[in-house]
């Protein structure tokens, strides 16, 4: 198939005007293709030739203006127009498409735990193909409306508001209408049906409603009322900031089965990963990040849905605003207040590594040469470190200019599309400063900046001392420095925040003594790495608990990891800094974000074997630190993460399975669905569970986390038995869904089993080319992230890679991954042999 390039786009844009689709579905097949039909109503503006994008599994008729093409001119995924004459024209196009089970397209799921069947559509860059024709570009924007026959018993929920309009006769399917959609993008239009259960509700004079499989209904229920009101508080807080209105009809939210992303912005139907309807406990940082993601969203009604890029380049227009506005909305509207510390534990640091890699690019890139590439920028870069760019630009620029450059550009380009330079443009309609040249150094270069401070005591007169930003990189920064004071009992107290502009060459002189911490970007306002001076290093590792601010504590724990990661600190110190601290720490962020990274990057990749039983035995005392102060119920969630942990590092069976077979942890909580097989999953790494064991507990929880739970446990088992099983449904079963894709890659490579896996490793590269081309995009990037052997960190299993890299024909989103993964071996590689 071929990628759109973005001269083609260009040409077509200038050539085309894209009225309207109407689009027919019949979802009542034999449960592996559907019936497709559409009417494209265009106009060009010469006489030209041009081409139309579908990916049927039959194009059964095509007719333009009342003629009918052949069939067999469909190329690929392209249907030649020829011999086009200016003015209006009608395109028809009759398929058979077939469903998808990798969530591109038109995704179909049956719920194993009652048989229902759902749909929906995910139709991003290039995937609306796979389930009607289109001119597929983001600045053809049309009226799309949809007519859809369903079973009797599903619902049909579309952009517009839907109606069930009539029954078919023989076999009572529904029948359903959309309403026409203003004029948007071809990847934002949107289709989900199936048996719903919905909660709906009205607000501002708009439908509301949010909707899941019925499986899922008493937790959605259980947490309907959180959901709805943080989406009617970010809709209102919205209204207050933005000057045009909300610009659709309606506003459902669908959590979805087996979905790729976190969510998808579609228009007046936001389609979420299900996993946000929670079935087992979670801790309130994953409350947090559900109600980030729905801030998100509908930030993108605007920021993406109203306002779209014009080409793929400007990913970040979408993204970044919708990240950054997600994160602030929450502060300003709702009870999540400390959103931006966990941005800083866990959004941030992957901005940073993704920055670091050398697939790093700018956030607004000069090229994105066709949509193979722009899918690759979907990153780290795009959404954190664009956000982080965002909350620099509103610390520099006031958030009064900010807002009322956003507005501009809303008034000027809505229901149209625009780029970089128009949003620059009318950002710099609102300030006297020069926002060109900040958005060229900020956003068009690669890299993170390094600020590091200098301090000097003074040698002569009263006491005081001086302080110089060392400063590696290009871009300017505004910050705060926070100069923080032992307290008597060993604590730290704040002295006073010091504005700071970097670069400068001013030595800025303070009086008395010197601090014992000084921590540059207190606040967390810019993005650049931030280093500790020697006597701010020794004050962190022995009192970084002690600080007062959460965000505070989050900018040394993410400057002691850049430090472990950049081989400036021993892993073993930053465990036994975790050791210390964490169990005292009341933010859930910094205790999720911190043991994450000790676990996974420290333990499993920057420690070598021998050293790694001993990081798993500081990290389970650590986690037994944190259950022995929340014994008393009163911190449920330091209470879940601290268990979580303990599951994740356990080197004996002996405890987890006892709380296996009493179904409680000691104290609380008891065990739900996600302990349950969490234990299961560790116990199946050390060998104390077999297929009995699997099988039973499945049969209790016959769902699709089940199914997931058990296909992670089943590869995970310390047999070569098991071990081919899994291979052979990873690498040759082509009908394996995404999500038992994913299961399946992660129970597979384990640490405890590396003599068992080796011989997979060289042959994982071979097998992730092939399956990536026959399977397409979304398995490609879960081949390269899921089922990468991360634990064999060797040379051998370097060169194996490079090798891999140099020679092979590899699909572009699993190139990406690759070079991605290779990178963060070596870099483990260094600091193992350092």
């Amino acid at each position: 198939m071929s990628a759109l390039t973005r001269n083609e786009a260009q040409h077509r844009a200038q050539l085309l005007d894209v009225q309207h689709y109407t689009v027919t579905l019949d979802l009542t097949g034999d449960g592996d293709t559907f019936d497709s039909t559409t009417v494209i109503r265009f106009a060009t503006r010469t006489d030209a030739d041009t081409f139309v994008e579908l990916k049927p599994d039959e194009l059964r008729s095509a007719e333009l203006d009342g003629h009918p093409l052949d069939p067999a001119a469909l190329t690929g995924n392209r249907l030649p127009l020829i011999g086009l004459t200016a003015g209006p024209h009608e395109l028809r196009l009759d398929t058979r498409m077939r469903y998808s089970r990798t969530g591109e397209g038109l995704h179909r799921f049956t719920d194993p735990a009652d048989g229902e069947t759902y749909v929906y559509t995910q139709m991003f860059l290039g995937d609306i193909q796979r389930v009607f024709p289109a001119f597929d570009q983001p600045d053809l924007k049309a009226v799309f409306e949809f007519a859809v026959t369903a079973p009797a018993h599903w619902t049909v929920l579309a952009n517009g508001t839907t109606e069930r309009v009539g029954t078919r006769d023989g076999d009572g399917a529904g029948i359903w209408k959309s309403a026409p959609t203003p004029l948007i993008s071809t990847y934002l239009a949107a289709l989900a049906a199936g048996p719903w259960h919905s909660v709906r509700t009205e607000h501002a004079g708009l439908p509301f409603g949010i909707h899941c499989r019925q499986s899922l209904a008493p937790h959605l229920d259980a947490d309907a009322e959180e959901i709805l009101t943080v989406t009617t508080a970010c809709y209102d807080r919205y209204h207050e900031k933005f000057s045009e209105p909300y610009p659709f009809d309606s506003y459902d939210q669908a959590f979805v089965p087996e979905f790729n992303a976190g969510a998808m912005e579609n228009p007046g139907l936001v389609t979420f990963r299900d996993e946000f309807v929670f079935r087992s406990a979670v801790t309130d940082t994953e409350r947090q990040r559900r109600a980030m993601v729905i801030a998100h969203e509908m930030a993108h009604m605007w920021f993406g849905d109203l306002v779209t890029l014009r080409w793929w380049d400007d990913i970040w227009l979408n993204e970044s605003f919708a990240e950054y506005m997600g994160y602030q909305t929450l502060v300003e509207a709702t009870r999540f207040t400390g959103t931006w510390t966990e941005f800083g534990m866990e959004r941030k640091p992957w901005g940073y590594d993704a920055d670091q890699r050398p697939s790093t690019h700018p956030v607004a890139p000069d090229a994105v040469p066709d949509t193979a590439s722009a899918l690759l920028n979907f990153d780290g870069i795009s959404y954190a470190k664009g956000a982080s760019a965002l909350r620099q630009l509103v610390a520099w620029l006031g958030e009064k200019d900010f807002l009322a450059g956003i507005n501009t550009h809303f008034t000027r380009h809505k229901f149209a599309n625009a780029s970089l330079a128009d949003f620059v443009d009318s950002l710099a309609a609102h300030t006297d400063r020069d926002v060109h040249a900040w958005a060229d150094i900020w956003l068009r270069t690669t890299g993170a900046d390094t600020l590091t401070p200098r301090i000097e005591e003074t040698a002569e007169g009263p006491a005081g001392w001086t302080l110089t930003v060392d400063h590696q990189g290009t871009r300017p920064h505004t910050i705060a420095a926070g100069l923080y004071d032992r307290t008597p009992g060993q604590g730290l107290e704040l002295r006073e925040l010091l504005a700071l502009e970097v670069p400068s060459d001013e030595v800025i002189s303070v009086s008395g003594p010197r601090p014992a911490l000084l921590v540059l970007n207190d606040g967390d306002l810019t993005y650049a790495k931030i280093r500790l001076d020697a006597t701010s290093v020794e004050t962190a590792l022995a009192a970084l608990g002690s600080l007062p601010d959460p965000l505070t504590r989050a900018v040394v724990w993410t400057s002691l990891r850049d430090m472990v990661r950049d081989g400036e600190l021993e892993p073993e110190t930053y465990l036994a800094t975790a050791a210390a601290h964490l169990p005292a720490e009341d933010d859930l962020a910094i205790v999720q974000g911190v043991l994450a990274f000790a676990r996974h990057q420290i333990t499993d990749g920057y420690l070598t074997p021998e050293h790694r039983t001993d990081a798993l035995a500081t990290l389970t005392a650590t986690a037994r630190a944190l259950l022995r102060r929340t014994e008393d119920g009163t911190r449920p969630g330091l209470r879940l993460a601290a268990v979580r942990a303990l599951i994740d590092s356990a080197t004996q069976p002996d405890t987890i399975a006892t709380w296996l077979a009493d179904d409680t942890v000691p104290g609380g909580p008891d065990l739900d669905p996600e302990l349950r097989w969490r234990i299961l999953a560790r116990l199946a790494v050390l060998g104390a569970i077999g297929e009995d064991e699997i099988t039973a507990a499945l049969a209790a929880d016959p769902s699709a986390t089940g199914e997931e739970g058990a296909a992670h446990c089943r590869a995970a088992l310390p047999t070569p038995e098991a071990k081919a099983a899994a291979w052979e449904r990873l690498f040759h079963d082509d009908s394996l869904s995404n999500y038992l894709f994913r299961a399946t890659a992660q129970g597979f490579w384990q640490p405890e089993q590396a003599d068992l896996v080796r011989d997979y490793v060289p042959r994982y590269y071979p097998e992730a080319v092939s399956v990536s081309a026959r399977r397409g995009p979304a398995i490609a990037e879960a081949a390269g992230r899921w089922a990468f052997p991360g634990h064999a960190v060797d040379e051998d299993h370097l060169n194996t890679g490079r090798a891999c890299l140099a020679e092979a024909d590899i699909v572009p989103s699993l190139r990406r991954k690759l070079v991605d993964q290779l990178d963060d071996l070596a870099r483990a590689l260094r600091i193992r042999t350092a």
